[in-house]
């Protein structure tokens, strides 16, 4: 009797390909990001959760705007082809699907940090905290 795992076969060599390329261009992971962050980054970096989470530790660069806040008149600031790249607290949390989205609604490129902070910390990288060089924050409306 087949286990649970080939009960359903696996799909034809070419469609995995397809859907396993695909999934780059709506996600990147941590190491990628830290990469490109220590190289100067093409993209911008948004931490999605709350200020005090950000305050508490997030990952170096990253801008603070919680996804409920991602408005047109916020993202005005950056240029119409800006690529931007949302995280939250991990894989436990879709705060940064749903910054991803609004930013898609906006119509601006986005990719998720698949991970999150649990992803960069598990990869040995260290966060940033309140206080540190470089907080960055968006305000207003």
């Amino acid at each position: 009797m087949p286990s649970a795992v080939t009960r359903i076969p696996a799909a034809p060599a070419a469609e995995a390909e397809a859907h396993f390329a695909a999934e780059f261009t709506f996600e990147t992971d941590c190491w990628d990001v830290h990469e490109a962050m220590s190289q100067g980054p093409d993209f911008v970096l948004l931490d999605v959760r709350g200020p005090a989470l950000f305050a508490a530790g997030h990952v170096p660069g990253a801008i603070n705007l919680p996804h409920g806040k991602i408005i047109a008149s916020k993202m005005a600031q950056w240029p119409e082809g800006t690529l931007f790249v949302t995280y939250c607290a991990g894989p436990h949390c879709n705060g940064a699907a749903r910054g991803a989205l609004r930013l898609a609604q906006l119509g601006r490129p986005v990719k998720i940090m698949a991970g999150g902070i649990t992803g960069w910390l598990d990869e040995g990288f260290a966060l940033e905290r309140e206080g540190d060089a470089g907080l960055a924050t968006i305000s207003g409306g």
